[in-house]
């Protein structure tokens, strides 16, 4: 399935309309902020919701926040289907009149919303923001949207072969379904893997300097079946818990506590007094790292971009010392062999948190793997020599996409100073995360972000 169309630019929205339906009104302000100005959902729609509080029950957000992460989540579908009822490109769309169209239509293919209800507020949604010529184009094509059957006819209609008939009825680009068949090698579970990326995540907590059990009492959650320090929460605003607010606690993916403690779980020959996190930004795995070292250990942060650096300043408030420094780690300012373990992050197409980032997996292409892959080897480099021999290199990334793991991670071990160190067993209480001597998370599997981890031992 090709990347849905982005539009042309668009005029501002107009802002403050009270009478308009509250929650689609939010869900299309989402949609149009990320279409216009390259918007994170998961940023703005938060920022929304609190300017709005006063006017939306709890209700209405819940369904603000179901609407426009599944209308984003399904651009691609929606387009297909769009694209067979509109006379011309869609790309000449309005770029407003564009996501109305995909709002409305995923109301009618995939929420148990009433046929007349979906198309009448669609309408009056267009009406207000664009004008009456617009809603008249808008009633038309919901309208046989409507009359063309639920999400499995359309995508009946629409036809294809099999990866195609996948990519429309899991919302992924062809791409990514391809991709996710050779991370898998299992076909029986790409299936699996690609609905659990339209499934909403829950909340994971981690515990840096909290008792594991007081954050389960403060939160209302549950102990995390992997991370000693993880606990999942069923729902709610994550601010509300104190440890939060304090910041003794934090938001933050197992799946990512597991690729901090791989560091500090690592058998090291020789001395430990020295960490570093080559990519640190924006501060999540250092935090933590910081809260397990043992004492003793000086733990540096790095990140080549200052605002990143500074994210992980405030990250680290209460660890003052923790040297925090911006720095390129493919040209690293310290000293070649000065670390005992590093931690490397690395930049990645993002395409592991897809579940987290609906519209990431309509943004990304094929083109931009290339370009990380050579960012990756760059700093895995960088990283190795950063490591004193016997010391060790932790390198993760949060897509499961072959090039940018299993690749990245062979060419350093072709090396012959550099020996690759089985991470399944530093994780016993896993299962299924074994990938060869690597190990992969999948959300289907684990109920985590896709994280990929390697372990690298500098031999000489």
């Amino acid at each position: 399935m090709s990347a849905p169309h982005r539009g042309n630019r668009r005029p501002p929205s107009r802002r403050h309309r009270p009478a308009l339906d509250g929650a689609r009104l939010t869900a299309f302000d989402v949609l149009d902020g990320v279409s216009s100005r390259d918007a994170y959902a998961n940023l703005l729609l938060p920022q929304l919701l609190r300017e709005r509080a006063a006017d939306l029950a709890e209700r209405d957000a819940a369904f603000a926040t179901q609407l426009a992460y599944g209308t984003l989540r399904a651009t691609g579908t929606l387009d297909a289907v769009l694209a067979t009822l509109v006379s011309r490109p869609l790309a000449e769309l309005d770029p407003r009149v564009l996501d109305l169209l995909r709002l409305g239509t995923h109301q009618l293919l995939d929420l148990r919303v009433p046929a007349h209800a979906a198309v009448d507020t669609t309408v009056a949604l267009t009406r207000a923001i664009v004008g009456t010529g617009a809603s008249g184009l808008v009633n038309a094509v919901l309208r046989k949207v409507a009359a063309g059957g639920d999400r499995a006819a359309w995508v009946d209609r629409l036809g294809g072969d099999g990866d195609q008939r996948l990519a429309l009825a899991t919302d992924h680009p062809r791409w990514i379904v391809e991709a996710w068949r050779d991370a898998l090698g299992d076909e029986a579970e790409v299936e699996p893997a690609l609905l659990a990326d339209d499934a909403a995540p829950e909340v994971h907590l981690v515990a840096r300097r909290v008792p594991r059990e007081q954050l389960v009492e403060e939160s209302g959650g549950q102990p995390g079946p992997w991370s000693p320090y993880a606990v999942r929460l069923g729902g709610g605003d994550p601010a509300r818990v104190r440890s939060v607010r304090e910041g003794r606690a934090a938001v933050q993916d197992e799946g990512s506590q597991l690729a901090a403690l791989l560091l500090a779980r690592a058998p090291l020959e020789g001395p430990d007094v020295a960490w570093l996190d080559v990519c640190a930004g924006p501060g999540g795995k250092v935090g933590l790292l910081a809260a397990v070292r043992p004492e003793g250990v000086r733990l540096t942060a790095a990140d080549r971009a200052p605002h990143r650096a500074e994210l992980v300043r405030q990250a680290l408030r209460d660890e003052d010392d923790v040297e925090v420094l911006v720095a390129d780690g493919r040209e690293p300012p310290w000293a070649p062999g000065s670390f005992d373990r590093v931690l490397l992050d690395a930049p990645c197409t993002g395409l592991g948190a897809l579940r987290r980032r609906p519209e990431v997996r309509w943004r990304r292409t094929p083109d931009d793997v290339a370009p990380l892959v050579e960012l990756q080897t760059a700093l895995l480099d960088g990283a190795l020599a950063s490591v004193r021999p016997g010391g060790v290199v932790a390198y993760v990334t949060c897509s499961p996409h072959t090039a940018e793991t299993v690749a990245v991670a062979d060419a350093a071990a072709g090396r012959d100073d550099v020996e690759v160190l089985p991470v399944a067993p530093l994780f016993p209480e896993v299962p299924g995360l074994a990938h060869g001597a690597y190990g992969q998370l999948w959300p289907h599997r684990h109920g985590t972000d896709a994280m990929f981890m390697a372990l690298l031992r500098r031999t000489r």
